[in-house]
């Protein structure tokens, strides 16, 4: 089964890796760029050597940028290796989907041809997976648009956990050199419509000439670039656009000058679409397609002012980032759901149940006005020096008038007063271990999944199923008072116990329930472990007979 901390491992993984990505769009130059690869590698990836190697025009690879090794970095920086080499070494030892991996006992052979390489002294390895010095792993990086023009290759040395990467790690390369090598193409992109841009400014006399380079990387530019209208009545309308962002929106540029950006992004997205077109500058948003989907994409507005009379155009570059997206996605649900289960794991339920709760005692009682008041604001009181909650003082930061927390308060357990509050059902199952001893961790692992599926069922869109970790569970329903707490634990109690089917044979698990309530005032920790303490407190007060399973 998976350790409860590799979620947790995950989430900080990809966070750096973010990170890596993000400073490679920041980077102005291609020099900059090319370092910031390599030293993404070291910073996010947890590499200690990285080694970016960039194809020349004549095909032969040169040693664009070097971190982790400042005396590696002096010896090898602007060496040039073969085609033909790096070729042979590509096509050796392990693929790795894209990286491609050869191991010490392969490796020997490449000692003394013409690429540049650095090796580092250390002890041999003592377990199967332990990274050897004269270990080699690659990177491959493949221009956009789906073909095999070869780009650069990122190489790597010593992971400083001192193992051979895992899965987790070998996506995070691939990603990442997918990133780094359509930072680097931008890069280039961008250093070539810059000099357009400043050709067309400075060299009046070339015009025609200036006119024409433009219009070439415009026109074949393999992302999708358009130029709108700047101020006035018709401010952002597109004047003319290239066959790249034709495909990517699925209209004919006849059709797209009828529309400007405004026209097409998506309604969530049209303030971060205002202040760069502004501005000038990136951003990521969604624009529509002809089709009715939405597609993201990054947006860079460049302002092409005339020397007299002022800005005159937008330049814009959009650059499709929907399959990033859809990765970043992937990552986030990894890293915040069990891979077990897909229910979501313990970090995600804390994180929704810490959206639920303030600070505000759960002692202080209010009436149904002063709960209106309290979410709403209540302005003449703010006015004269008093919160929200009847106490007189400064109001607290970020709390003012117009504050929209609902406070969330738990039900009297003695009384029905009608008091709905966030019910949280801890669960643990009975008789589980006993399943996982007798027919093995396989079988165990079955049953967690049919039991997820049963609780998943079992309660309305919008309740919240997640496995705390092991054989627990936790159930967040909000709305619900104490009877109707009670008849829910009753219900996915009784979905649990009917036998599960286990490769051929029948097994069975009983559960016991604590019902805790959320209150603001309690921190994620203090409403988990009322709610704990309380599934104890039932489980002993049920005989074996009625908790046994298997």
């Amino acid at each position: 089964m998976e350790a409860e901390s590799e979620p947790y491992v995950r989430l900080a993984t990809m966070r750096q890796l973010h990170q890596a990505v993000a400073d490679l769009n920041t980077a102005r130059s291609l020099a900059d760029t090319l370092q910031s690869v390599a030293d993404g590698i070291v910073t996010g990836l947890g590499y200690e050597l990285g080694c970016v190697n960039l194809v020349r025009p004549d095909g032969d690879l040169v040693v664009a940028a070097f971190a982790g090794n400042s005396a590696a970095e002096s010896l090898i920086t602007g060496r040039v290796g073969s085609r033909e080499s790096w070729e042979r070494r590509l096509s050796m030892g392990e693929a790795w989907d894209e990286l491609r991996f050869i191991p010490h006992t392969e490796g020997w052979v490449l000692l003394d041809d013409d690429v540049p390489q650095w090796h580092t002294e250390g002890p041999e390895p003592r377990f199967e997976d332990e990274w050897h010095p004269l270990d080699r792993l690659y990177a491959p990086m493949y221009a956009s648009g789906g073909g095999l023009d070869l780009l650069g290759v990122i190489s790597v040395d010593r992971p400083r956990n001192g193992r051979r990467p895992g899965a987790w790690g070998r996506e995070a390369l691939q990603m990442y050199a997918s990133q780094a090598a359509i930072a680097i193409s931008n890069a280039r992109l961008r250093a070539n419509m810059q000099r357009a841009l400043v050709r067309l400014e400075r060299e009046q006399q070339a015009l025609r000439a200036s006119e024409e380079s433009f219009r070439q990387a415009f026109e074949y530019a393999p992302s999708g670039m358009a130029i709108a209208e700047m101020g006035g009545d018709q401010h952002g309308r597109l004047l003319r656009t290239n066959d790249a962002l034709c495909r990517l929106m699925g209209r004919p540029a006849s059709v797209l000058r009828r529309y400007s950006f405004a026209d097409l992004v998506h309604p969530e997205d049209i303030g971060t679409l205002l202040r760069t077109s502004a501005e000038g500058g990136r951003a990521e948003l969604r624009l529509g397609r002809r089709d009715g989907t939405y597609l993201w994409v990054s947006l860079r507005n460049s302002v092409v002012a005339d020397t007299t009379d002022g800005p005159r155009f937008l330049l814009t570059h959009v650059e499709d980032i929907e399959e990033r997206k859809r990765n970043e996605l992937h990552l986030a649900h990894r890293a915040s759901h069990d891979a077990l289960t897909g229910l979501p794991n313990s970090a995600e339920l804390r994180s929704r149940l810490g959206a639920r709760l303030c600070e505000r005692p759960h002692s202080v009682t209010s009436s149904a006005i002063e709960a209106l008041d309290a979410a709403y604001g209540d302005v003449e009181s703010s006015m004269h020096g008093y919160r929200a909650d009847g106490y007189e003082g400064e109001v607290a930061p970020g709390v003012g008038p117009y504050d929209h927390h609902v406070h969330v308060v738990a039900p009297d357990a003695e009384r029905d007063d009608g008091t709905k509050g966030l019910a949280v059902l801890f669960c643990d199952l009975d008789g589980f271990k006993s399943i996982n001893d007798r027919f093995g961790h396989h079988a165990g692992d079955a049953v967690l999944i049919e039991v997820a599926r049963r609780l998943t069922t079992c309660v309305r869109d919008g309740d919240t199923v997640a496995r705390l970790g092991g054989d627990e569970f936790v159930v967040l329903a909000d709305g619900l008072g104490a009877a109707d707490a009670a008849d829910l634990a009753v219900r996915l109690r009784n979905a649990i116990i009917p036998p599960i089917r286990v490769d051929g044979r029948a097994v069975r698990v009983g559960a016991s329930f604590g019902i805790g309530w959320a209150e603001c005032g309690m921190t994620e920790e203090e409403v988990l472990h009322s709610a704990d303490q309380r599934m104890y407190v039932e489980k002993r007060s049920r005989s074996k007979v009625h908790r046994r399973a298997g």
